[in-house]
């Protein structure tokens, strides 16, 4: 299991099913691409496959967790 200190930078490739309220603000709309890098946002996320706070795989959705790798993970 990796520390925070061995979790690699985000690659900025997020799940296509990863969804937040920013995506349907049309002046915020273009900050989702820009997924925030603090460890410590409190935003909502939800799984759009799941309508969830979990994924398909029962974790936790967030950008830092929504990567590929990931085994629910879609581009």
């Amino acid at each position: 299991m990796k520390t925070p200190s061995e979790t690699p930078a985000l690659p900025w490739m997020p799940c296509c099913n990863l969804r937040t309220k920013k995506m349907y603000i049309p002046a915020l709309a273009d900050a989702m691409v820009m997924l925030e890098e603090d460890a410590n946002d409190q935003s909502f996320y939800w799984c759009n496959k799941t309508l969830g706070a979990l994924g398909r795989d029962d974790c936790s959705v967030h950008p830092r967790a929504c990567q590929p790798g990931r085994c629910c993970h879609e581009e």
